[in-house]
């Protein structure tokens, strides 16, 4: 069940009217029935896994709470990184460890037989064990109490707007906000469905219309020109924004409409004025995460400059392979964590340089290939593509898999989002403004904004919903099969000499 989809429609419209309408004791176990029903639309089998894992850090933390012996409290700590960490690294990772492991052995002429197996990975398993672990975590350093009530703790596990792609909540704000009872805000509503409709224009109409010029460059790399190539680049940084920031924007919509109010996860990446300072805006919940609960454990800052260095590339090494299992997965976060080690070291030398956006832009959005790409060696043969000499000329925008109408409505969108994350950044809030304004400008406004998504749902009536970028780092949205058994059947059947 995709956001954009027609039973998302159906669904959250009734799951709103029933939660204002039930007993106020009744919503929080009517919130996770229906959380679990919108996990389960993906497949049924995954609720299983997602119950044990709920099960299992709830239980790991009561144990904490109680211990009484530090010993104690960090065995079962320790316990419950393995299991969570493990059952990840099996579901999401083996494919690529068994994979490095045969190139390996391919060295040293052996040949490695793999029993054939298949896994199903389950839909938003990276943003829910992460969420769960930080939870566990807290109750550990003693920041939060273990939570007693299990149905209000599933819940927060579970929260269908943020369990497939986040954000990454944490006790302290989401946990806190289940254990209250909601009342009906229709202030809160009407804030949560513009911040939705912002976030159904990013997904629909920017990176709806982005993606299929930039899939088009990127199956087609050596007939692609350099400037369709450079323009590929450049969308794909705004379609991964409008992908990723479209889904946050609806699941904090969705959230607030039901009277939560989740954690900001983008705050205008592409004004950023160096690479640090774009990593505290995109992807914020993940961005602390890591900070919390792996670089300052590591040593932060708070060390030596060559363990401060190492502390940085090892924090962009992991989440470069958290976001996928590839080699240009961690080449993508090795590239991020090194420009922020370059921008330590020459700090001096940064702060003279003019134009720091668009250099940060453009930085962001050459590591943003590797990420793109199906491989280091694609992703380098696009960057090579970039610098071929070409008598490229504009038209060549209509050859990239969008009709002339389609490429007008993508321009002016993007020119629209430029000009709504300027108006963010200097803290002017539209929507703030909109519900000061009188009733009959207010519903103009809804007016034209439904009219505008209506006629975008109308021109992709008949086609499959598309599904966010960002569901193949949590896990295979429609339930992919990896058959481990077939992965090196490209290996030689070598025999050890």
């Amino acid at each position: 069940m995709l956001f954009q989809s027609g039973a998302f429609l159906i669904f959250f419209p009734i799951v709103i009217l029933l939660f204002y309408l039930i007993p106020k004791k009744g919503q929080m176990p009517f919130l996770l029935a229906a959380s679990y029903y919108f996990y389960m639309s993906w497949n049924a089998k995954y609720a299983l896994l997602l119950l044990f894992s709920t099960v299992l850090t709830y239980s790991c933390a009561r144990l904490i709470e109680k211990a009484e012996s530090a010993k104690s409290r960090k065995i079962f700590l320790i316990l419950c990184l393995v299991l969570q960490l493990g059952i990840l690294f099996g579901m999401k990772y083996l494919n690529f460890a068994v994979s490095l492991l045969a190139r390996f052995l391919l060295l040293l002429h052996v040949e490695l037989t793999v029993p054939a197996f298949d896994i199903v990975l389950p839909v938003g398993i990276s943003f829910y064990t992460f969420q769960a672990l930080s939870y566990v975590i807290d109750v550990y350093r003693k920041e939060e109490p273990a939570e007693k009530n299990f149905l209000q703790y599933a819940l927060y596990v579970s929260f269908f707007p943020t369990i497939l792609s986040g954000p990454i909540e944490r006790s302290k704000n989401l946990l806190m906000q289940i254990r209250q009872q909601k009342r009906l805000n229709p202030e809160k509503i009407v804030t949560g469905l513009l911040i939705m409709a912002f976030g159904y224009f990013q997904k629909l109409i920017i990176a709806g219309r982005a993606s299929v010029m930039v899939d088009h460059v990127y199956q087609n790399l050596d007939s692609s020109s350099a400037l369709q190539i450079l323009l590929a680049v450049f969308l794909f940084s705004i379609q991964i924004y409008c992908d990723f920031g479209g889904y946050s924007m609806l699941a904090l919509g969705a959230a607030k409409v039901l009277g939560f109010d989740l954690t900001e996860n983008f705050r205008q990446p592409y004004l950023a004025v160096s690479i640090q300072d774009f990593w505290r805006r995109w992807h914020i919940s993940l961005s602390t995460w890591f900070r919390d609960y792996l670089y300052i454990p590591l040593g932060g800052s708070r060390c030596s400059r060559i363990c401060k260095y190492r502390n940085i590339m090892i924090t962009f090494l992991v989440s470069g392979m958290w976001h996928g299992a590839g080699l240009h997965y961690l080449v993508w976060g090795g590239l991020n964590g090194f420009f922020q080690v370059c921008e330590d070291a020459f700090s001096t030398v940064r702060r003279r340089l003019p134009c720091k956006r668009l250099l940060t832009f453009i930085v962001a959005s050459f590591t943003w290939v590797f990420f793109r790409a199906e491989s280091v060696s694609r992703a380098v043969h696009a960057c090579l593509g970039i610098c071929r000499i070409s008598g490229s000329h504009m038209r060549q925008l209509l050859e990239m898999g969008l009709g002339r109408t389609d490429v007008i409505v993508l321009v002016i969108a993007i020119a629209v989002l430029i000009v709504a994350d300027l108006l963010h950044e200097k803290e002017i809030s539209f929507t703030a403004w909109l519900l000061q304004r009188k009733i009959g400008v207010r519903y103009a406004v809804y007016l034209a904004v439904c009219m505008v998504l209506l006629l975008q749902v109308v021109a992709d009536f008949g086609q499959p919903a598309a599904s966010f970028l960002y569901f193949q780092f949590s896990g295979r949205s429609f339930g992919k099969i990896f058959r481990y058994n077939n992965i090196i059947k490209y290996v030689p059947r070598i025999t050890v000499s």
